[in-house]
């Protein structure tokens, strides 16, 4: 088992591309893996802290005040921004306008560390945003919500959001208390072995993550090409956008987690949370979404080793 961990590890991207190729040929299997998208995202985030470590992950909460700044200006500030200028082009009520404003309002996907790591960045600092994101949510989220009358009652979103800050919180305390009792000094052979438990957990949850792209793939292909296209801009924009105004500044060395967390948002909160007729316009868009979260460590590392190296 420790062999195929660790070439799970060494071959992490062509496992990305695997899991998102079973996703769309394998429908079946994605359909019964769905269920279970609660709980393999709880063992994500315990297999992630148990690589991080706890010693790692509090040295990066010890400065709150970026953290904090953060969280406000990619949950509320991008979206607020985004939805002023969709208004004055006259586009604030179209379904590809909520689509913007929903995927920027939301926290970092759970899989972020993951990301982190597999692009050689702080794990740790990922984690942070991760978690205060998720934390600021409920308050977060609300301007925005009332920018589009059709989502409903804002109640179920935030308590979507306090459920799943439950789960990372009990998640990553249960990972860092094994990673003390279990390896408090891991070995590199045994860091390469949880890295690589990481990375096939990250690759399983993808499939499940894929069934709802299957069915609109087969009924309307031109419409999932647009979305495609529309969350590939969103997801990769905001990721440059973050790392060429960050790489020259004091936060240089947090810019790779941050823009981590700018391009990869957790837009699933509110599939489970708001009415199905304000998302089913957004439906395939929330598929195409994961395209381009799973496919950043393969084809954005260049991107980042521009904008973080050492002029």
């Amino acid at each position: 088992m420790g062999w195929f961990l660790c070439q799970c590890s060494a071959n992490a991207r062509v496992l990305l591309v695997l899991g998102l190729a079973a996703g769309l040929l394998l429908p079946g299997l994605a359909v019964q893996m769905q269920p279970w998208l609660p709980q393999m995202v709880a063992v994500l985030l315990l297999l992630t802290a148990l690589r991080i470590g706890r010693r790692a992950a509090l040295g990066a909460v010890r400065d709150l005040r970026w953290g904090v700044g953060a969280v406000a200006v990619l949950q509320l500030g991008v979206p607020l921004v985004l939805f002023a200028g969709m208004w004055l082009a006259g586009w604030a009520q179209t379904p590809a306008a909520l689509a913007l404003v929903l995927a920027t309002a939301a926290p970092a996907i759970s899989g972020s560390p993951n990301l982190a790591l597999l692009l050689g960045l702080d794990a740790g600092r990922m984690m942070q945003i991760l978690v205060l994101g998720t934390a600021a949510f409920p308050l977060t989220v609300l301007p925005v919500l009332m920018l589009f009358p059709q989502t409903g009652n804002p109640s179920e979103v935030i308590l979507t959001a306090l459920l799943l800050l439950t789960v990372i919180v009990a998640a990553t305390t249960t990972g860092f208390l094994l990673r003390a009792a279990l390896f408090p000094d891991p070995s590199p052979r045994r860091i390469k072995t949880l890295d690589g438990a990481s990375v096939l957990a990250f690759a399983l949850i993808v499939i499940a993550l894929m069934a709802p792209l299957n069915a609109a793939l087969r009924l309307d292909p031109q419409a999932v090409a647009w979305w495609a296209l529309l969350a590939f801009a969103i997801s990769y924009g905001m990721q440059a956008l973050t790392l060429t105004a960050l790489r020259r500044t004091r936060l240089h060395t947090l810019a790779g987690p941050l823009a981590i967390g700018a391009g990869n948002r957790n837009i699933a909160l509110f599939l489970v949370a708001l009415p199905p007729e304000a998302l089913t316009p957004l439906l395939i868009f929330i598929g195409c979404w994961q395209l381009p979260m799973y496919l950043t460590p393969i084809l954005l590392p260049r991107l980042y080793r521009w904008a973080l190296r050492d002029d």
